[in-house]
């Protein structure tokens, strides 16, 4: 399920591969994991549940 998705890593990363980072994949839901950790967990998001978070966040 998630090797055939395009994955995007945060902006935050500041380009070090080595990094503590997330990474999302945007589709009909979202899904989001530890970039060093490709395969591991992912917690997954609903569409409207992603963009509730996203606009929680957005107003800190």
């Amino acid at each position: 399920m998630t090797q055939d998705r395009t994955w995007r890593k945060s902006s935050y990363t500041g380009g070090a591969e080595d990094s503590n980072c997330v990474e999302v994949s945007l589709a009909h839901d979202a899904l989001v994991r530890d970039s060093k950790n490709a395969s591991g967990d992912v917690l997954a998001f609903s569409s409207p549940a992603w963009k509730a978070l996203i606009r929680s966040l957005g107003s800190h």
